[in-house]
């Protein structure tokens, strides 16, 4: 497997046929609102940072039993965007579409359309079987919103930039309670999980996945290959549930894995896997969104059900961004210090 990444603009992609009718005002990033979306029509053309989005379908009910249309989740994404895009930059998109709402039929799509527009970039991966794929890139609001449209509920991003797709600058553990396992007992896993990463020196950050579990990410310094930080998040799950095996395992046979445990799983580091990113939101019945957490929360007994599409925007106006630091460059635990 030899990784190639490249970011280029993708320059011969054909324009949508439709006629436009009056051309939108262009709105930069920082200072576009949910009020870009309009509340009523099937589609629209929004114009932000000097690129122009055709969004369609704006009326489709994508929870209908809240009455959350497609219109609603764009429009979510853009108050959240401030937020969320620094942590999408620079990294290759994977998209999983579900075009007529949560509960429908979804499916993955790595390659970029060739009818994307012309100003989207894209991160050219090279995999295992010589293949070479251009995934979209999300740096900007348009980018995202464009993705959106599509019908992806949640993003999942690469776990490395693309200017090096093969050296992450995080690890993570994915905690996900096998059946029989409580939401309780994930937030106690994820005590145990951070406290141990702790006696190793590393700081690390919590937040709700918004389906069933507890995600936590450990900043690193880019240096080791994604074999190498793998292996490393193998090993210390391996180590938790040597510790406490009525609680943990870190079996990845489903079929193998005991009734009433969390899983840390570590298999997400693995060369092309993703997890919904930060304030992504999920595919469920409430709307619920992926939502950082601080270590105190998870100690009073935070629950998934707690941040959902409807409430997420004012929680994020009121504390900000807790996972900022894993956006900059200091602070990161040097991996490399370990191997």
């Amino acid at each position: 497997m030899t990784p190639r990444a490249s970011t280029s603009a993708s320059s011969a992609r054909s324009k949508p046929a439709a006629r436009r009718a009056a051309k939108p005002a262009s709105v930069p990033d920082a200072e576009a609102t949910p009020d870009i979306i309009p509340r009523g029509g099937k589609s629209c053309e929004v114009r932000v940072g000097g690129r122009t989005v055709t969004l369609t379908n704006l009326q489709k009910p994508f929870w209908p039993e809240l009455g959350i249309t497609k219109a609603d989740l764009l429009r979510y994404y853009v108050a959240v965007s401030p937020y969320l895009l620094p942590h999408l930059a620079d990294r290759a998109m994977v998209m999983k579409r579900y075009p007529n709402g949560w509960n429908g039929k979804f499916f993955f799509m790595k390659r970029t359309p060739e009818n994307a527009p012309s100003w989207l970039k894209t991160c050219a991966i090279e995999h295992a079987s010589k293949s070479v794929i251009d995934f979209p890139l999300v740096n900007h609001l348009a980018e995202l919103l464009w993705v959106v449209n599509l019908g992806c509920i949640d993003l999942n991003p690469w776990y490395a930039r693309c200017d090096d797709v093969n050296r992450p600058d995080y690890l993570h553990f994915d905690l996900d309670p096998v059946p029989g396992a409580d939401f309780a007992r994930v937030r106690q896993t994820a005590l145990m999980v951070r406290d141990n990463l702790r006696k190793l020196g590393m700081t690390s950050y919590a937040k709700t996945t918004g389906s069933s579990g507890i995600h936590v990410y450990v900043p690193i310094v880019r240096g080791p290959l994604q074999k190498q930080v793998w292996s490393f998040a193998k090993e210390f799950a391996r180590a938790m549930e040597t510790l406490d095996p009525a609680l943990v395992t870190a079996e990845y046979r489903i079929s193998k894995r005991p009734h009433g445990r969390v899983l840390v799983d570590y298999n997400q580091n693995a060369w092309g896997r993703t997890l919904a990113s930060i304030y992504s939101v999920r595919p469920k019945p409430g709307a619920t969104v992926s939502m950082p957490v601080t270590w105190d929360e998870v100690e009073n007994g935070v629950e998934l059900e707690d941040f959902t599409l409807q409430n997420a925007p004012a929680r994020l106006a009121r504390v900000g961004d807790l996972w900022k630091p894993l956006t900059q460059k200091r602070g990161r635990f040097n991996l490399g210090d370990l191997l």
